[in-house]
């Protein structure tokens, strides 16, 4: 398939050039809802998803998704919306990609989401089918919808393999620029957003992915990340699937799953920093197979990365995207010496630019905006023009975080803009002086915001999660910090226990619910005037 376009090309440009050619008839490019057809007619007996004990063919996947899709077109027409909620396992393919093959745009839902979140995310989309497992039907109905679509369970999938085969002309073709898939962000702030992904979005951010890393049949890539977040559906469900790799496939991210998964021997390790903190402290999981391990999702923190490597002796190469660039849009593959903010080179296509608060460019090594453009970019968020207008300015945008671009062209991110923190006249980055915090042997997680202060704009305050009590840390940490950073950025507030901190579903500190947390005075609050 790919693999002789791989040899053949000698760099990323050709090779993207080349790819998107074997993709294209004439002037059409390939619709999403025709990769898994197309996977299981190039490669009907290679394995797509190895689960638990059971290893899936593309030919049998494919023939589970034309069953299901048989049933979806009495309820689904072309451009309805299809909600799918499962953990990760065969059904989630399955009823995405039938979904896909019935016309519909496919919303993947956050398994972890409560009613009230459900509640808001049908009465934005307002699907016209749910497929969920069995025992999620009661959380859609006490989700409070008066009007709840139809609920199609796994129960309708279990004698597919033997379905007849749709072919090629009773699938739809999506348009180049017609809306594919609606992920719904995690919510930052406010309720969560709809991404409007088109098929363009889905199909270049996948070849750009696919180019950087030279994915191609013989690779094993290990899926243990949520298949609904936009990392993990690109790499192992759109990738995966056009490449015609094998996906071993992990429920969710428990300690004996993952060994037993790594049996299977994975090539490719796809993680966020808290699943690389889990296998340091396992310390012994077999990974000798893996070409490389790749950490998205969150800041990669230099205690994690140097502790993988002296355990593992291994490096785990940073990434930079998010779900409104489909998500992908820099990585870094092969830098040995690059620190662990830096997250590589652009993927092939896509432009990034620093700027100012006035939009404006600055130059290289200086901290601003970072502003990405590419075929990669979202149409927009779902129902919400006025949003979107704030984000994407002339085919441009506006990611919120900061960063700049180094000295040999990698992107280094910085943090959030809304996490900046204002003190005086400075700028605090939080992930700086996490990084430094973190360096303590008893620390677990750490999250610093930034709390309103009459006298100096915000402070910095650190909350952080200690592996055993331990009496007098705070002074520790106060130091810690005092030695490595410069004196504005110490925190003025230092919150430690063993108690678990909030965490959002890829296992980062959730600062969102950090703000709401009331603090008390300033008990340790150092009143130098600097």
């Amino acid at each position: 398939m790919f693999e002789a376009l791989v040899k053949k090309s000698h760099n990323e440009q050709q090779l993207y050039d080349a790819m998107r050619a074997s993709l294209t008839t004439g002037t059409k490019l390939i619709s999403p809802t025709q990769l898994l057809r197309r996977a299981a007619s190039m490669s009907p007996d290679t394995v797509a998803i190895i689960f638990e004990n059971q290893s899936i063919t593309y030919r049998d996947l494919f023939r589970r998704a034309c069953a299901l899709t048989r049933v979806l077109r009495a309820t689904v027409r072309p451009g309805d919306r299809a909600l799918i909620c499962f953990e990760n396992s065969p059904e989630f393919y399955v009823a995405y990609f039938a979904a896909w093959q019935a016309g519909a745009v496919v919303i993947p839902l956050n398994t972890f989401l409560r009613e009230r979140e459900i509640n808001h995310i049908l009465s934005d989309a307002r699907p016209s089918v749910i497929i969920t497992s069995s025992n999620r039907v009661e959380l859609f109905t006490r989700a409070g919808i008066d009007a709840l679509p139809p609920i199609l369970t796994e129960e309708l999938m279990v004698l597919g393999s033997e379905a007849d085969e749709l072919s090629e002309d009773e699938i739809p073709n999506i348009g180049i620029d017609e809306l594919a898939a609606l992920l719904y962000t995690s919510g930052t702030t406010g309720e969560p957003k709809g991404v409007m992904l088109s098929s363009n979005n889905i199909i270049t951010n996948v070849l750009q992915a696919v180019v950087r890393i030279k994915l191609t049949q013989i690779e094993r890539v290990f899926a243990v990340l949520p298949l609904f977040h936009a990392f993990a559906q690109c790499a192992c469900v759109w990738a995966a699937v056009l490449t015609t790799c094998t996906v071993i496939l992990v429920p969710r991210i428990d300690r004996r799953k993952i060994l037993h998964a790594l049996k299977h021997k994975p090539t490719i390790f796809l993680g966020v920093p808290a699943l690389f903190g889990l296998l340091c402290l396992l310390k012994t999981a077999p990974l000798d197979s893996v070409k490389f391990f790749a950490s998205g999702g969150d800041a990669l923190s230099d205690k994690i990365r140097m502790a993988f490597e002296l355990i593992y002796r291994r490096k785990i190469c940073s990434g930079f995207g998010m779900t409104e660039a489909s998500p992908v849009i820099s990585w870094d593959l092969e830098d040995e010496l690059e620190s662990t903010d830096a997250a590589g080179k652009p993927l092939i296509g896509v432009e990034v630019a620093i700027r100012n608060h006035e939009g404006n460019e600055v130059s290289h090594g200086t901290i601003g905006a970072i502003w990405v453009r590419g075929g990669n970019v979202m149409l927009g968020y779902y129902n919400a023009p006025d949003m979107t207008a704030r984000v994407i300015k002339h085919g441009w945008l506006d990611t919120g975080d900061l960063g700049y671009i180094n000295a040999r062209g990698r992107v280094v991110i910085t943090g959030r803009l809304k996490d900046l923190i204002k003190h005086k006249s400075f700028n605090i980055y939080p992930q700086e002086v996490e990084n430094v915090i973190a360096m303590h042997s008893n620390v677990l997680r750490v999250g610093v915001i930034g709390k309103p202060d009459e006298a100096d704009g915000e402070i910095a305050v650190a909350y952080v999660q200690l592996r055993v009590a331990e009496q007098g840390v705070e002074h520790a940490l106060e130091a810690l910090c005092k030695a490595q950073l410069a004196f504005y950025k110490v925190p003025k507030l230092f919150y430690c226990s063993v108690d678990e901190l909030p965490l959002t579903v890829t296992g980062k500190v959730d600062k969102k619910v950090l703000r709401k947390i009331q603090i008390g005075p300033s008990t340790n609050r150092d009143e130098r005037t600097g």
